[in-house]
C-alpha cells in the first residue's frame, strides 16, 4: 500500500497515525528527500530507507501515538560509523533531517436540520478539515443541487436522508461526534434530545432555540424521558455566541460555528 492510500485508509478507519518524511539530505543516504512512511501502533507502510534511521523514526512515532502527541518533530540523524545508534551502523556518510507529523483523528461533526440555517452552517463547516454529517427528514433539503455550494468542501461530507426516524442515524455516527440539533420541526428536536441523551459514544450535543423551548424540552426529558439532570446538561442550548445576537441565517451560523471551533480549541 503507497503511503497516500495509508493515509486515506486511516482516515476512514478513524486511526491515529504518524506520517514520516525524509525532509532534507546532505551527502549519501538511503532515500532522497520526500520519501516518506506512515507508522501506526502496529503497522507501517512506506519507507525512508531502513536501517536505523527507519527503525528509531518508527520507534518515535510510536512515542508520538502513545502521548497523543499534536505537534510535529524534526530529527537529524548522521550517517556514520562513529555514531552510537540503537539499531545498528548506517555509515552512508551523508546526513538527513526526518520530519514526524501527527495524522490525528478528525472531528465529526452532525448537524441534524438542513434549512436555511442548517445550510448556512455546513457551508462555513466544509471548509474545516472534518467529517460532516448532513441530517434531514426531507428529501428536497438534502437535494444535489442545494448541497453545490458545497462541491468544494474540505471536509468529508456524509448525507443522510431519514424520512422517518432521523434519531437512528444517531448510533451510526463515529465515536466522539459533536451533534447540533436545529431541525424543521420541535417534535423532531424533542425525540433527538432524548436519543442523544441515550447514545453514549458521542461528543458535545448542541440545540438551537429559546428559552421557552428549553424550558418544556427539559421538563420533558426528566418527566418522560426519565433523564436526571446531570444527564440533561450534556445538552448546550442556546448554541452560539451569546454576544451575537443577529437572527439572520448566516449571522446565527457563524456564531454557532465560532463557538464549535472554540470548544475545539480548548480541547486541544
Amino acid at each position: 500500500m503507497t503511503w497516500i492510500a495509508a493515509v486515506a485508509r486511516l482516515r476512514a478507519r478513524r486511526e491515529p497515525g504518524v506520517l514520516v518524511t525524509v525532509a532534507t539530505v546532505r551527502g549519501h543516504a538511503p532515500r532522497g528527500a520526500g520519501a516518506k512512511l506512515v507508522v501506526v501502533r502496529g503497522e507501517t507502510w512506506g519507507s525512508i530507507g531502513g536501517g536505523n534511521v527507519e527503525a528509531v523514526a518508527i520507534d518515535r512515532a510510536r512515542e508520538m501515538l502513545a502521548a497523543d502527541t499534536a505537534e510535529p518533530e524534526l530529527m537529524d540523524f548522521a550517517l556514520n560509523d562513529k555514531v552510537t545508534n540503537r539499531h545498528g551502523v548506517q555509515c552512508c556518510g551523508g546526513t538527513v533531517s526526518v520530519l514526524l507529523e501527527p495524522l490525528p483523528v478528525v472531528r465529526a461533526v452532525a448537524v441534524f436540520g438542513m434549512g436555511h440555517v442548517g445550510l448556512e452552517l455546513a457551508r462555513i463547516l466544509a471548509r474545516q478539515d472534518l467529517d460532516l454529517h448532513l441530517v434531514d427528514s426531507r428529501a428536497d433539503m438534502l437535494a444535489p443541487q442545494r448541497l453545490d455550494a458545497l462541491a468544494d468542501a474540505v471536509a468529508q461530507v456524509h448525507v443522510h436522508h431519514t424520512p422517518l426516524l432521523p434519531e437512528e442515524v444517531l448510533e451510526a455516527l463515529p465515536h466522539g461526534t459533536h451533534v447540533l440539533i436545529m431541525t424543521h420541526d420541535h417534535a423532531e428536536d424533542a425525540a433527538l434530545c432524548d436519543a442523544a441523551l441515550r447514545t453514549t459514544h458521542l461528543g458535545s450535543i448542541g440545540l438551537i432555540g429559546s428559552a421557552a423551548k428549553w424550558a418544556r424540552f427539559r421538563k420533558r426529558l426528566s418527566t418522560e424521558g426519565g433523564h436526571d439532570d446531570a444527564t440533561i446538561d450534556r445538552i448546550k442550548t442556546p448554541i452560539g455566541l451569546a454576544d451575537i445576537t443577529g437572527k439572520e441565517p448566516a449571522t446565527i451560523a457563524v456564531s454557532v460555528a465560532a463557538d464549535l471551533l472554540r470548544a475545539f480549541e480548548g480541547a486541544r
